[in-house]
Formats: C-alpha cells, sequence, structure tokens
C-alpha cells in the first residue's frame, strides 16, 4: 500500500515498465507473426497445392491463372472464376462460399 511519495513514484515507475515491456511483447509478436507469413509465402508462393510443383502462369480467356504442369491442377485467384464462368445464378456459389467461409 503506498504510504508517501517515494512509494507513488515507485508505483508510477512499476506501471510504466509494465505497459513498456507489454509494448515490446506485442510488437515482438507482430513482427514474428509477419516473419513467419512470409515464410510460409516464401515457401508455398507459386507452388500447387496438390503435387508441390511450381505453377505456370497461363492466360486462358483473357484472365491470367496458374496451372501445374506436374497434375493439371488449376488456381484461381479471388473474383477469376466469376470472369470465366460469369454470375451465377444457381446459388452454388453462394453454398460454396458459404461452405467454406468465403463471401463475395
Amino acid at each position: 500500500m503506498a504510504n508517501g511519495p517515494r512509494d507513488h513514484e515507485s508505483e508510477y515507475f512499476h506501471k510504466a515498465e509494465r505497459e513498456k515491456l507489454a509494448r515490446l511483447k506485442e510488437r515482438q509478436e507482430r513482427e514474428k507473426a509477419e516473419e513467419e507469413a512470409r515464410r510460409r509465402k516464401e515457401l508455398h508462393h507459386h507452388k500447387c497445392g496438390k503435387c508441390g510443383h511450381d505453377m505456370d502462369t497461363r492466360s486462358f480467356k483473357g484472365v491470367e491463372i496458374e496451372v501445374c504442369p506436374a497434375c493439371g491442377a488449376v488456381l484461381l485467384d479471388p473474383g477469376e472464376l466469376e470472369q470465366l464462368a460469369g454470375e451465377d445464378r444457381s446459388g452454388a456459389l453462394d453454398f460454396l462460399g458459404d461452405l467454406f467461409g468465403f463471401r463475395k
């Protein structure tokens, strides 16, 4: 319990130190997460999700898509399916969006 000016001063500096450490920890965690994301992207960027080979970029109906030369898998960026197939009027894309957690 604080009884005098020295106790208030100690309490103030202790609180300031805790806040400083919390900010430092937050910054280190953010930097670690950014580094992990960069590392993951470096490992997986432009790689096939099925077999791991490098993807080739090809133009298909005016849209640049990624195709795996090894297994034939196709990777579409967000919005490319709609560009290629047109708007879905059956609700199937909405169903898939709900199922996989993404929306237009």
